[in-house]
């Protein structure tokens, strides 16, 4: 067995892949910008009727709500964010977002979402899954929920893909490692092991011996190779590395201007890539931004911190505008926790899971909406709180995946995708 392992490894090192249409090159040259009347290669195939998909922007390390989506502006106090307007009416948000200032329109702000998690990990936890940290078994993040339970024809690549990497990915939890998140670390550049080394008649050659010591191992094994999954691996790596769809990882044929837009970071590559994913035809799509655990220095952090993500979202939701692709995609901006409203010594805010801020929209959501009010001294608590249970009832409905259906785990358990219940503000 360890020699068919060592075979297929290096087989996986050697598989082509072959190069998309024309017509594909060309929906990706950021003709959007030019055209907004365009519709993407998806919204072409899918219809009207199309399914709908997830991408969620995690802030890794817990973004503060007053320097992104809540600011409460006090000239007299170091450290705290001045406050511009948006397109939304009687919307403020933090000034380091001029361009989502321009593009929240499209979306809702929840400024009074509610945890009792002040943990990175075990907050990271409940806000992938709507549950907490359970002993008994691992929870599905709710990306690998929407996977699961709406499988895509015809898709050649993994349904569930996280970039930009993180400490803690998205998981498949008790639905099995499957459905654990594809990892991309530098979302934008080739894959690696995705290109041969040797030539076709001699790939062809390895590929016909490799069947030839499968077959020879299934002999009187037929239960021990089923429990592999040897066969179906191999099969489903062959079919992923020889697809078309696998272009959709690189950025080769976008524009230079749509690249710039999106920011020449590793989380702006990732936002660019995540567009192409969906228009491909992939499920649920996290990209990671790491850095806000700003202990220290919040402010000076959060502008660092705000220069990536502003260009790269606000043009992410303008292009699924403009591709007629977020009416079926659902996209949500989080983070574990937010900050306190308080300074410490070091300049920094701490931990506070009290209340904090998310951006969700998309999908069929209503837009324009504005949930929840916080006191900037951290002394009362927020008007209107939102459970994050409720928060992903909301997402799994809108995706089409029952909230409430029990799954039977492993263990012999019933448990539902989600406890809470749908916000009706959000649902048009």
């Amino acid at each position: 067995m360890r020699d068919v392992i060592l075979f297929l490894v290096s087989l996986l090192m050697t598989i082509e892949i072959t190069r998309r249409s024309a017509l594909q090159a060309a929906a990706g040259l950021g003709l959007s910008f030019l055209v907004p009347a365009l519709e993407s290669k998806a919204a072409q195939e899918r219809g009207p009727q199309r399914q709908k998909s997830l991408i969620v922007l995690w802030m890794a390390g817990g973004p503060s709500q007053l320097e992104t989506w809540d600011p409460h502006p006090r000239s007299e106090t170091p450290g705290f964010a001045g406050a511009i307007e948006t397109r939304l009416k009687d919307l403020q948000i933090a000034d380091m977002y001029p361009q989502m200032a321009e593009q929240i329109q499209h979306l809702n702000v929840v400024r009074s979402l509610i945890s009792k998690e002040g943990d990175h990990e075990r907050g990271t936890y409940f806000l992938k899954t709507g549950y907490r940290p359970d002993p008994v078994f691992t929870h599905p993040a709710v990306s690998a929920i929407v996977s699961h339970q709406r499988p895509v024809e015809g898709l050649e690549i993994p349904a569930h893909v996280s970039l930009c990497g993180g400490q803690w990915p998205a998981r498949g939890g008790y639905f099995g490692a499957s459905f654990d998140a594809f990892r991309v670390f530098d979302p934008g550049r080739q894959i690696n092991n995705m290109r041969p080394l040797v030539g076709e008649d001699r790939q062809a050659r390895r590929l016909a011996s490799l069947d030839v010591v499968t077959q020879a191992f299934a002999r009187g094994r037929r239960i021990q190779t089923e429990n592999t999954l040897h066969q179906l691996t191999v099969q489903r790596a062959l079919t992923m590395m020889n697809s078309e769809q696998l272009k959709a990882f690189e950025l080769d044929d976008e524009s230079a201007t749509v690249k710039a837009a999106y920011g020449d970071t590793r989380f702006g590559r990732g936002c660019l890539v995540a567009r192409r994913l969906i228009e491909t035809g992939v499920r649920a799509v996290e990209v990671t931004l790491n850095g806000w655990d700003t202990h220290a220095s919040n402010h000076g952090g959060h502008v660092t911190q705000a220069a990536i993500l502003d260009p790269a979202f606000a043009t992410l939701t303008a292009e699924l505008k403009e591709r007629d692709l977020l009416d079926s995609t659902v996209v949500v901006c989080i983070g574990e926790f937010g900050r306190t409203p308080t300074i410490n010594p070091l300049g920094g805010r701490d931990h506070w899971p009290k209340w904090f801020s998310c951006v969700i929209g998309g999908g069929g959501l209503t837009a324009g909406r504005v949930i929840g009010e916080t006191d900037p001294e951290g002394k009362k608590d927020a008007v209107d709180p939102v459970e994050v249970k409720d928060l992903y009832a909301t997402v799994l409905q809108t995706l089409g995946v029952d909230y409430a259906e029990e799954f039977i785990t492993p263990i012999g358990r019933p448990i539902a995708f989600s406890d809470g219940t749908p916000i009706e503000r959000l649902m048009v």
